[in-house]
């Protein structure tokens, strides 16, 4: 029986519990402005605000001491479950107002995108160490890497190509910033381009080497498939490389979203308790 990953039965789990919030908020056991409305939008709204402390943790070198970063993840990713959920419970999944719909729909924006953006990232996260080891092997396998002959040695400069290409994609993927567009859509491009290019140099070094050493047809056809196959492995497996380089630096930026949204939450649910108190 095939295990279902961990990371959707995650979201199986978020999905659950927030039906389950929704179901609860419905029975009519309490309002937003009685005593157990009021203290569950408290302490939601209290979560809310050490989820702050996370980031404080990371950027501030007094707090690097207070225990292990690892730790303090795991305490923000249940105060940014724990905290919305205790908020919805208390709104009832309804905004009476506008700095309370204000607050609300941030606190949204800020909770989903930081579990979605969570699951996104380890998984390409994942996919990109993945990838690496394959172009590792391929390049061992094809003798790329220069500890044994490669599979390419009659044709230097169809080497020389590969390398360069290989080293300008990931250099480009791992300092994508805002050209990651261009990257997404112009290297693939790109790589075709040069795939075809160094596939009809390989295909004249191989005649020439040919007709030095008196292949017959069949020879010269076996080994041109050899390195028609290995140009094009090695061409996928850097692409992916590249590809999977780039997504992971636009998910480690994902957390940028959040910014104005959480001083948009901060500014409408001090403005929501204000409120509340002096009417």
């Amino acid at each position: 029986m095939r295990r279902v990953p961990t990371g959707w039965l995650t979201l199986i789990g978020l999905v659950t519990l927030l039906g389950s919030t929704w179901q609860v908020s419905q029975l009519g056991w309490f309002e937003s402005g009685d005593d157990v409305g009021y203290w569950l939008g408290v302490v939601g709204g209290s979560m809310m605000l050490l989820l702050l402390l996370y980031p404080l943790r990371k950027h501030v070198r007094v707090l690097h001491r207070w225990g292990k970063v690892k730790a303090w993840l795991w305490g923000h990713m249940l105060l940014g479950i724990g905290g919305p959920l205790l908020i919805l419970l208390h709104c009832r999944f309804q905004a009476s107002s506008l700095n309370a719909a204000a607050a609300l729909y941030s606190m949204l924006v800020v909770a989903g995108s930081g579990v979605l953006g969570r699951f996104l990232y380890v998984r390409v996260n994942r996919g990109l160490v993945a990838e690496r080891n394959a172009l590792r092997d391929l390049r061992e396998h094809n003798g790329l890497d220069g500890d044994r002959r490669s599979v390419l040695w009659f044709a230097p400069t169809v080497q020389a190509a590969l390398d360069a290409f290989e080293r300008d994609a990931l250099d480009r993927a791992t300092s994508a910033g805002r050209h990651w567009v261009r990257l997404l859509l112009v290297l693939p491009v790109r790589s075709w381009m040069l795939r075809l290019r160094v596939q009809h140099q390989a295909r004249l070094a191989l005649r020439q080497l040919a007709a030095e050493q008196g292949w017959d047809g069949t020879n010269l056809r076996r080994r041109q498939r050899v390195v028609r196959r290995a140009v094009v492995a090695y061409f996928t497996a850097v692409m992916r490389v590249a590809l999977f380089a780039a997504w992971e630096r636009l998910f480690a930026l994902w957390h940028v979203a959040h910014i104005p949204f959480v001083f948009l939450l901060v500014i409408a649910g001090v403005v929501h308790v204000v409120a509340v108190h002096a009417y």
